[in-house]
């Protein structure tokens, strides 16, 4: 005895009218759904794209004989590169400015070193002051020291007859 396989077998019919069924209401939600796209405000201004120059630039000129396919390749090709020396152009501006505030802080700091410079100088010359003052009170103690001393022997010094 051999086994065989046991298949079930489903009516195609019913799936093929479940799936159109299914289909059919898909669409009706779909429908009858709000839109998932909010419409755009009356005020709505688009963003404006710069449009290429159509003008070409004065450095190129086309040469008699070329195809008109050539003539457009070209116009373009030169478009594009004149695009990027504006670019670069524009770089240079920018980096000509950056140069210019380099020199504002350069300038802003030497102004700043000279200020510092003549702090220092103030507050050299008032150490000096105060050195000399510290030692001319070291000066004065010592001679008010000197004199306590002698008037202190003046006075404990015994006391001569006169002649």
């Amino acid at each position: 005895m051999t086994k065989g396989v046991l298949v079930m077998v489903k009516p195609i019919v019913g799936e093929v009218l479940n799936v159109i069924d299914l289909e059919r209401e898909i669409e009706a939600q779909f429908r009858n759904s709000p839109p998932t796209r909010e419409p755009r405000p009356v005020n709505f201004v688009p963003q404006r794209v710069r449009a290429p120059t159509l003008s070409m630039p004065d450095y190129v000129e086309h040469r008699e004989g070329a195809t008109e396919i050539g003539k457009l390749t070209a116009e373009a090709v030169v478009r594009e590169y004149e695009a990027a020396a504006k670019d670069i152009e524009a770089m240079g501006a920018e980096l000509i400015d950056r140069v210019k505030q380099c020199e504002t802080m350069t300038r802003d700091a030497l102004a700043a070193t000279d200020e510092m410079k003549e702090t220092a100088a103030r507050y050299r010359a008032e150490a000096k002051r105060i050195f000399l003052q510290i030692e001319d009170c070291s000066l004065m103690t010592a001679e008010v020291r000197k004199t306590c001393s002698e008037l202190k022997e003046k006075i404990a010094a015994p006391a001569t007859a006169p002649a």
